[in-house]
């Protein structure tokens, strides 16, 4: 479709959406409550979609940008590894920016950062060019989901957040959806460089939506008394200090969302990078005919991701528990993702589709879940930087998925089975992790009454988890430094990672120490 329908289109859709839930929640009487709230998770639907065109664009053109510019797998990997990496730092100041200057501003300044980092893709020549502008991209989309979460928790109870989190994280989907519809168009009649180039500018329109329309409930005109007290209907969260990273990461709860994120995370990643190559290579597809797969697999997915935040919240309001209604949905969608281990073998693209789109369905639904335990377990003031720490954690790991995956298929000529085999196991094994830590989801305030010791599970595990995190990527670093690459430049990583887990354990111990309270 030409672009300039598909931008009327677009923005029209968007005015619409926001202009009907800002006309319905007008019209609601005084003594029923209001919908705003609902205005307000629409924008973080939009800009969740925005993210996710922004960086899908890599992914559509990556053959025919490995062809131009001579790139190897390996080279594939470092430059999606690059953007992980970026990105994780990126969440590493993310969240406490939320959580200090609010999301009106930090949201702001996030999306406007990552549209120019988009659209200046189209000024790289070679490989480590793009490895600079993905990098750029992901500092800037690290803000994304702690601010919308923490937008989430301000503006909805806990009995509709995961649907909201559902809502806006189905945004992922529309995106992957609407790149592979006007992605390929561009390229193929104007070039790649205004493929980044337009849909990088398309965030910059986001702005002059979010800026007018959004505020803190509490002062906001829109907001009815109502719907007000619907919102703050919860017990209110415990007037405590500011909670300091290094007293956030010795709570088990830190840890279970942290390494359940560093598991799955990575699995939507391979996703979004490496099924429009697989599909090409397996498949024989080519740029004009990679979109309907790729859209297909997405609306499926998009699915998922409402069905799963719906499906806890739904078990609530019968009257299950937080944490058996959570596990259950999570359960589910673990399960229904282990078919993905059968598709590399699969003779025909639509039965290819179907078993990704179910796979990419099953991830929606648990990342909706997974993201409402930081609300359901921490406070509003602290959620951000939970988020932040757990979404740096699944970007790291998914820095290093991408160079192993890089590798496999450089060594196997392109074979995806294991990379496709990690995917189905990823997810059981994340929630057995996250039910040992967590076997019971609550607040920290009703769990944890005082400060975790040295030598307690929390701190080990938490530190020790860290620790990993940031001896891989300092591995990773020193390697390519060093100009290794392949199975050496695994072993920096895997060296840096035992360092690390070694290294932030004692550290760990030494700053819990010092900091329990007498």
């Amino acid at each position: 479709m030409p672009k300039s329908l598909a931008e009327v289109a677009s923005q029209s859709s968007a005015s619409s959406a926001v202009g009907a839930a800002v006309a319905t929640a007008a019209a609601a009487p005084g003594g029923r409550v209001g919908h705003y709230r609902w205005v307000i998770c629409a924008l973080l639907f939009f800009a969740t979609t925005i993210n996710y065109v922004d960086r899908q664009v890599l992914g559509l053109l990556s053959k025919d940008l490995q062809a131009a510019f001579n790139w190897s797998e390996l080279d594939y990997g470092n430059i999606v590894a690059a953007f992980n990496a970026a990105y994780a730092l990126g969440l590493l100041g993310a969240g406490r920016l939320m959580d200090r200057f609010g999301t009106r501003i930090g949201y702001s300044l996030s999306l406007t950062v990552w549209s120019l980092a988009a659209m200046g893709h189209s000024l790289a020549t070679s490989a480590f060019g793009f490895g600079v502008a993905r990098a750029a991209l992901g500092v800037g989309e690290a803000g994304n989901f702690p601010a919308a979460i923490k937008t989430v928790a301000e503006w909805f109870p806990k009995k509709e957040r995961a649907l909201a989190t559902g809502i806006f994280n189905g945004g992922s989907n529309v995106g992957a959806i609407t790149a592979p519809l006007v992605v390929p168009w561009i390229a193929h009649n104007w070039g790649w460089q205004w493929a980044f180039i337009l849909t990088g500018a398309i965030g910059l329109l986001w702005l002059a939506f979010w800026i007018p329309l959004y505020g803190k409930p509490e002062s906001h005109s829109r907001v009815t008394k109502a719907e007000l007290a619907h919102i703050q209907s919860d017990p209110p969260d415990a007037p405590v200090a500011r909670t300091p990273w290094l007293k956030l990461i010795p709570y088990r709860q830190t840890s279970a969302f942290a390494i359940g994120k560093s598991l799955t995370d990575p699995i939507w990643w391979f996703y979004l990078y490496w099924v429009p190559p697989f599909l090409r290579q397996n498949h024989g597809l080519d740029l004009t005919t990679i979109g309907p797969p790729l859209i297909a697999i997405y609306i499926i997915a998009d699915v998922g991701s409402i069905g799963g935040g719906w499906l806890s919240s739904s078990m609530i309001k019968r009257g299950w528990t937080v944490n058996r209604a959570r596990k259950t949905a999570m359960l589910i969608c673990a399960l229904l993702v282990t078919p993905i281990v059968f598709v590399s073998n699969v003779k025909s693209l639509w039965l290819a589709v179907a078993l990704i789109g179910l796979a990419a369905a099953a991830h929606q639904g648990w990342s909706a879940n997974i993201f409402t335990l930081a609300s359901d377990m921490f406070p509003r003031r602290a959620v951000g930087s939970v988020v932040g720490i757990g979404g740096m954690a699944g970007a790291f790991f998914g820095s290093t998925m991408a160079v192993i995956v890089g590798y496999i298929l450089q060594v196997t000529g392109g074979n995806y089975r294991i990379p496709f085999y990690i995917a189905g196991a990823a997810y059981l094994t994340a929630l057995l992790i996250i039910h040992l830590l967590v076997p019971r989801i609550e607040s920290v305030e009703d769990s944890v009454r005082e400060d975790a010791g040295p030598f307690s599970v929390g701190t080990i595990v938490g530190f020790g988890f860290m620790g990993i995190i940031f001896g891989s990527f300092a591995g990773w670093c020193t390697g390519l430094l060093s100009q290794v690459s392949g199975q050496h430049l695994l072993e920096y990583m895997a060296a840096g990672a035992l360092i690390g887990a070694v290294a932030g354990i004692v550290c760990g111990m030494a700053i819990t120490a010092v900091n329990r309270k007498p």
